[in-house]
């Protein structure tokens, strides 16, 4: 089995990769047409669509793709900087977000001002507060879960169709807002919102593996151009955000079936092997997610379909070409770079005898998990 090399680990990142440095082509963005150019790990965007084909993918796999690539870290730790973007003068734009005198989320004080103030029977600015200082609340004549979730999605919804830019991805699909994993919500709110919310949001994603004399293949996805969020972009094999009421292991087993065809006989074998988090914000978005990461062996023989549209393709990669993608390129959607980097840990693709081994591993694990 490779291993990603030890080498001396460098006091600057630099990327001198052939990947990393060229223009990629990306439509779309939030903006309005045309198509524009970018390089390294900042072309990732919600909507933009980046295209590759898997001629690309496998190219920038290739260990002799790149040769004075010298195995090192530094790709790995991009990926977790940019998925945990916003400076503590940024996250200082956002204020909190309190329900029955708990912190639930945070909300951006120029979404508030430019897009919620005017909804006042629904939000309620407190200028100060003893106990949160400046925050957000909800009308007190909300009391019930039930009349928030509808109100509140009243307004999502006046929203998306006032500037359809403004939250992209509306899919009909409740997210619970709540003060930890576990406890009660206090409402449910639209998916695609959640992250303007600054609200806690969970998923389940899984590394779905087959092994051949003795080295391990990872089953990649390739997002359907025609998604919402991160079109045609590379994805775990199966992956789902937690909906309201229904459990990890229920919304697995619906996401095998539905993303890749695995039956129940197989989905049900796949073994919980912790989580990752992250905090990313960017503009209006302050995105706090918890991914509870699944492990599944599949037969050598199987392969997986997709049911519902949502995957244009899948490939079956060797583990390290996988991690040579991760490093070089930005085709991955961002936050499964974060679980099959964990896969790269537990795994033993990435070694304590690479210089920064430590550095990294707590970077990934440095996450809010509350």
């Amino acid at each position: 089995m490779m291993v990603i090399n030890p080498h001396p680990f460098p006091n600057r990142i630099r990327f001198s990769l052939p990947l990393l440095n060229r223009s990629i082509t990306t439509r779309g963005g939030g903006g309005g047409g045309g198509g524009s150019s970018c390089s390294a790990f900042n072309c990732r965007s919600v909507s933009s669509f980046i295209s590759f084909t898997w001629d690309d993918v496998v190219q920038a796999s290739q260990p002799d793709h790149a040769p004075n690539d010298s195995s090192d870290l530094s790709g790995f730790f991009e990926n977790i900087k940019y998925c945990n973007r916003g400076s503590s003068e940024i996250k200082s734009e956002f204020i909190p977000l309190v329900i029955e005198d708990q912190i639930v989320g945070y909300i951006h004080n120029g979404f508030f001002y430019d897009y919620l103030r005017r909804f006042k029977d629904v939000f309620v600015f407190v200028p100060s507060d003893s106990r949160f200082g400046t925050n957000v609340t909800l009308n007190k004549t909300l009391s019930t879960p039930e009349e928030r979730t509808r109100v509140v999605g009243r307004v999502i919804k006046s929203l998306a169709e006032e500037e359809k830019e403004l939250i992209p991805g509306i899919r009909n699909e409740l997210y619970p807002v709540k003060r930890s994993f576990g406890s009660p919500p206090y409402f449910s709110l639209e998916r695609a919102a959640a992250p303007y919310f600054g609200i806690k949001a969970y998923g389940v994603q899984m590394n779905g593996f087959v092994e051949r004399d003795g080295k391990k293949f990872l089953w990649i996805g390739k997002r359907s151009p025609l998604k919402q969020t991160f079109p045609g972009m590379l994805d775990n094999l199966v992956a789902g955000g937690l909906p309201h009421g229904m459990s990890c292991v229920a919304n697995l087993i619906k996401e095998c079936e539905e993303e890749a065809g695995i039956p129940l006989s197989l989905s049900n074998q796949a073994m919980s092997v912790g989580a990752v988090s992250y905090v990313d914000v960017d503009g209006y978005r302050y995105k706090r997610d918890v991914l509870f990461c699944y492990d599944l062996e599949l037969p050598g023989d199987f392969i997986p379909k997709n049911q519902d549209g949502e995957v244009e393709s899948f490939k079956l990669i060797p583990v390290e070409n996988v991690a040579n993608v991760i490093r070089r390129t930005c085709f991955f959607k961002p936050n499964c770079s974060l679980v099959i980097l964990d896969f790269l840990f537990r795994h033993g693709y990435i070694r304590p005898e690479c210089l920064g081994y430590l550095d990294l591993l707590q970077s990934l694990r440095s996450g809010d998990f509350s």
